[in-house]
């Protein structure tokens, strides 16, 4: 929700982009952090508290933000959303995982996709209709109640559901996965790459609202529908990145969706009206909704199931902590180079390291192991 409305609270603070930057930086850099230590308490609590935590604790948070008085408040009160949203994702894909056969987790993963996608479809356009009535705060305090409930009503879910460890720490689905065998010549190289596209992804999407204002001329309402689009796209992509993971395996998709990345990047800078920056926006659903069941599906096939959360946690922690800290220096380049350059700047920077991953990827004999 912060992204869509930046260029409300950008007014209201009076934000540079380098300011701007630093603002959703808080979010990304605890949530980074406390990705870690909370996929290791997922491994040994089970992941019912965890995501209780990651959806209410997270909703709660963002109804404070929506009452922040200044803009130190909102810095803080986002770091408070972060800390409680770092432990979800680390409980919750094992968890899915834990409830479908080997063969079927790039689906199962592709639909829990599914769902975040219609939440960052709606969110933008609810926000959009909120602020014009009550402002951004307005758009917090309103969509982030209802989330608390959520939250509650979730933990109750998983708990007749019974995902939770048993008295020796397994599930049925670990005692089923034997491998005790971490496969980290392959799994660095793949945790760097899709670690880096969503970086880059996510420090430039940051910027969007403001480029759609700023470059293209757009209203703060319309720039704020228009972030529901990438959104939109994962609501096909997710399910269907699941099934072509399934069948072809994590390595393959990978690969596909960092060269697609660097593509979609540095057509960005082109852009010049807002039908073309739309089209760019649906791409940059297809990269991320893509990778993401993608390089969880291959995560959890190349990590023992004791230490799936915990590798889960530091392939989150990666992702958060670098595009915290690449998030202010996309917005310094914009606030000295320009749009145009940054985003080239980017492509660029993206292919290099693209390149290096697949050559260790691909490396053994030419050919890859696409589990």
């Amino acid at each position: 929700m912060l992204n869509p409305l930046m260029p409300m609270i950008r007014t209201e603070f009076d934000l540079s982009y380098t300011r701007a930057g630093f603002l959703m930086s808080a979010f990304a850099i605890t949530s980074g952090v406390s990705q870690l230590p909370a996929g290791w308490m997922a491994d040994r609590l089970g992941p019912r508290l965890m995501i209780f935590i990651g959806v209410s604790g997270v909703a709660l948070a963002g109804v404070l933000v929506g009452l922040s008085p200044a803009y130190s408040a909102l810095v803080a009160f986002l770091v408070l959303a972060a800390l409680a949203f770092g432990g979800y994702h680390p409980a919750a894909s094992p968890a899915i995982s834990e409830m479908v056969p080997p063969s079927q987790r790039g689906q199962a993963l592709g639909f829990h996709m599914y769902g975040g996608s219609m939440a960052f479809l709606l969110t933008p356009l609810m926000a959009a209709q909120i602020a014009l009535i009550w402002g951004w705060r307005g758009s917090f305090i309103t969509l982030c109640l209802p989330v608390i409930v959520l939250g509650i009503l979730l933990y109750i879910l998983i708990g007749r559901r019974n995902v939770t460890r048993d008295a020796a720490g397994k599930s049925v689905q670990d005692i089923a996965d034997t491998s005790s065998v971490t496969n980290w010549r392959k799994l660095v190289p793949f945790i760097v790459l899709s670690v880096s596209i969503s970086t880059m992804i996510w420090s430039i999407t940051a910027y969007l609202a403001l480029f759609a204002v700023d470059w293209l001329g757009a209203s703060e309402v319309t720039a704020a529908r228009l972030m529901a689009i990438t959104a939109a796209t994962g609501l096909l992509v997710g399910p269907l990145a699941g099934h072509l993971t399934d069948r072809f395996g994590g390595i393959p998709v990978l690969s596909a969706v960092g060269i697609l990345a660097v593509l979609f990047i540095y057509l960005l800078g082109l852009v010049t009206d807002i039908f073309s920056f739309a089209l760019v926006m649906a791409a940059f659903g297809i990269v991320n909704y893509t990778r993401m069941p993608a390089s969880e599906f291959y995560i959890v096939g190349n990590a023992p199931a004791h230490r799936r959360s915990t590798i889960l946690g530091i392939y989150f922690l990666a992702g958060s902590e670098m595009a915290g800290l690449l998030t202010p220096l996309v917005g310094y380049l914009i606030d000295t180079q320009g749009f145009y350059w940054t985003f080239t700047y980017a492509s660029i920077a993206l292919a290099a390291v693209t390149l290096i991953c697949l050559f260790f990827l691909w490396s053994k004999d030419g050919k890859c192991s696409i589990e």
